[in-house]
């Protein structure tokens, strides 16, 4: 049985980690470069850096701060924000990421999706979705959930996965930085209708609701942010509790 994951997000913006809640109300977090070698000396098993306002302020992902991040950290890294080209991902894997995260841009080009897992493998290639539960159904937003789109989740992910995306990480809205638990009933769905691996986002607040969305969410990873940067949960606590229960990880 793989492996389930933990993966600590690095939201960047203006060079610093922000951590908000249902998108908004960002506050400080710490340095990225720093979080990230920490989180690579205390048993993350990936790491997610995505530059939140790329897209928005229409500007490219911070590859210089990519390339530092990389310098110090020994583990598979994913980095997003502003990415819509095949150029681009070029850049950013020869400043050391492993992989790209693409989200508003494989809305707007669905090509791109399957030009990025061509030119550079699909293990590369993970397509992000964040949605919001609007009266039973699962509506994907872009631009940092600003924008609702016409697309629900399920669909788009299916087409994803057609595509030749390697993962998709999922992020509920509803439930972003509110700390009561992860979406697990649209996380089961997804892990049952789709054949990649599924990352869970959105709601950790505690290490059983890890436990419960590898459980009842069927999630192959969980990412988190706040409860990791303020120290609230310990990734080497966490990972004893999940074993504790059964659940198979990397100590």
């Amino acid at each position: 049985m793989l492996t389930k994951r933990i993966i600590p997000c690095l939201d960047i913006k203006n060079g610093r980690t922000v951590k908000g809640i249902n998108f908004v109300d960002l506050r400080d977090a710490g340095d990225p470069v720093e979080l990230a070698e920490i989180y690579a000396k205390t048993g993350a098993d990936e790491l997610v850096f995505l530059d939140i306002s790329a897209t928005e302020e229409r500007r490219k992902t911070l590859a210089d701060l990519v390339l530092r991040v990389a310098e110090k950290v020994n583990i598979p890294f994913t980095v997003g924000g502003g990415i819509s080209s095949i150029e681009d991902v070029d850049i950013l894997l020869q400043n050391g990421a492993d992989k790209v995260s693409i989200n508003s841009s494989a809305v707007k080009n669905p090509q791109l999706i399957n030009d990025l897992a061509a030119k550079f493998g699909s293990q590369c290639v993970v397509v992000a979705i964040d949605a919001k539960n609007i009266d039973g159904n699962w509506v994907v937003h872009l631009v940092g959930g600003k924008v609702p789109t016409e697309l629900n989740l399920f669909d788009w992910a299916k087409e994803v996965e057609k595509r030749g995306a390697g993962e998709i990480l999922f992020t509920s809205m509803d439930n972003d930085g509110t700390k009561d638990g992860f979406a697990n009933e649209a996380l089961a769905k997804l892990s049952t209708e789709l054949n990649i691996p599924i990352i869970a986002s959105g709601g950790a607040g505690s290490i059983q609701h890890f436990t419960d969305t590898f459980k009842d969410g069927k999630a192959d990873a969980a990412l988190a942010a706040s409860v990791f940067h303020f120290k609230e949960i310990e990734i080497k606590e966490l990972k004893e509790e999940l074993k504790t229960n059964g659940i198979p990880v990397r100590l």
